[in-house]
């Protein structure tokens, strides 16, 4: 059930995001009435699993859910018909229509992206508003849960406070900074250091089989006891939290794991703090090095107990247009960060490339319309930011090279375009093998 629900989400974003795109080409195309005679979800290679034709354009779903294309008469594209381009240009074809109607032509999809991930994002402020965690509130610091970041100099219980120069205010402003760290400032044991991140950071991360990166230390709060429990008869009290064991400091998991570890099968002595008074209290540890107990996991909880603050804001529609506007910027931005980053061999982010399976991945397998919305956007702006790449089979390549006719007043000829097409066929495969064999690799030998 989980794996159908995840699919669900990944197909219906992946399918909103090409229709939408390529209605992005044809909108545009019609207005200058330029024939469009195929519109398809989905690559329809050897056969359709549905087509109909209505008027001069055949709408149709294809079986290889790579994508999807609008075929625009006149025009040497992914389908590399050649044959219309051999005969006198018609007045309805697309190689007859002025420089600046192809232009808006071949740019309409990507606008199309943008125009849809702001739009979720200012809806998504309206809707959900925010909720995030003030950075100066978090008690205990933070818990690093990747090798990579350790190896670097990380530590359990240090506060992250800036990374390059991005002071750190809330808690997802990590996630938005990490990637592109270069130094880190931190404190440890009450005093500042700086953290130099090595060039191939990205590289290391990919490499690593280690997940997460940087999360929320989470305190060892009692709730219940578990079925079964040996220490079911002892007097704890739902809200407790440890501090010590065996008088050594455990407040939070990282602490009391290996602690417990090493008392298997043995009674000891431990601290709890109960409405602000500390109390002692012996357990016994089982041959797997637990206390049969429940701990407290929700975020409500745990703010409550005084480990961090929640910061929640709802906007009305006004605010939300600005909100959804800043966190699209942000989000184009970190992108082409990212974009850059892989592009620079030095740093093997390249490594960390992946292709649908990656994408799938961070489709949830439970329901939730707010991370599909959050990731559809993400996606619409990948979608756009990529299609803009200088390369002749995407969309940029269509763009370079009318720029340069326009500068230049000198058209490409067919048959240059023809070979452009083609090599950046090419690219365009060689990348996708790229990005998927990846996916393949990490999926084998993790």
């Amino acid at each position: 059930m989980e794996f159908v629900i995840k699919i669900s989400q990944f197909l219906l974003s992946l399918s909103l995001l090409i229709v939408l795109h390529e209605l992005g080409h044809f909108i545009p195309a019609k207005l200058f009435k330029t024939r469009v005679e195929k519109f398809y979800l989905f690559f329809d290679v050897k056969y359709s699993l549905f087509k109909k034709k209505i008027g001069e354009t055949v709408y149709g779903i294809g079986w290889l859910p790579l994508g999807g294309y609008v075929k625009i008469a006149g025009m040497i594209d992914e389908t590399m018909d050649t044959k219309q381009m051999q005969q006198d240009p018609q007045p309805w074809e697309f190689r007859s229509k002025p420089s600046w109607q192809r232009l808006i032509i071949m740019l309409g999809g990507v606008t199309v992206n943008f125009i849809l991930a702001a739009v979720i994002y200012i809806l998504m402020a309206f809707a959900y508003g925010s909720v995030d965690i003030n950075a100066n509130s978090i008690r205990g610091g933070y818990a690093i849960s990747n090798d990579v970041l350790k190896e670097i100099g990380l530590e359990n219980g240090d506060k992250i406070l800036a990374i390059n120069d991005h002071k750190i205010e809330y808690f997802s402003d990590i996630r938005k900074y990490i990637l592109e760290a270069q130094t880190m400032t931190i404190e440890r044991n009450g005093s500042q250091q700086t953290i130099d991140f090595p060039v191939d950071f990205l590289g290391q991360l990919s490499a690593s089989k280690s997940k997460g990166l940087v999360d929320l230390r989470e305190p060892f709060i009692f709730s219940s006891f578990q079925d079964n429990s040996m220490n079911a008869g002892i007097d704890l009290q739902n809200g407790d939290v440890l501090k010590t064991i065996n008088g050594q400091k455990a407040e939070f998991f990282d602490e009391v794991t290996p602690l417990l570890e090493t008392y298997k099968n043995q009674n000891l002595s431990i601290e709890l703090e109960r409405n602000g008074v500390l109390i002692s209290r012996e357990v016994r540890v089982s041959n797997e090095g637990t206390l049969g107990v429940i701990t407290t996991k929700s975020m409500k909880a745990l703010a409550s107990a005084g480990y961090f603050d929640i910061i929640r804001k709802e906007y009305g529609i006004g605010e939300s247009v600005g909100v959804g506007l800043d966190r699209f910027v942000s989000q184009i931005s970190s992108y082409w960060m990212q974009l850059k980053l892989i592009f620079s061999p030095s740093t093997g982010a390249y490594k960390g490339v992946g292709g649908f399976k990656a994408i799938f991945d961070i489709f949830p397998d439970t329901w939730s319309w707010e991370t599909f919305w959050r990731i559809t956007a993400f996606l619409s702006i990948m979608l756009g930011v990529l299609n803009l790449l200088p390369i002749p089979a995407l969309d940029g390549g269509h763009v370079m090279f009318l720029l340069y006719e326009m500068v230049s007043g000198r058209k490409p000829g067919d048959k240059f375009m023809e070979y452009a097409q083609t090599v950046g066929f090419f690219i365009l495969i060689a990348l996708v093998l790229f990005a998927n064999g990846n996916d393949i690799f990490k999926a084998i030998f993790g």
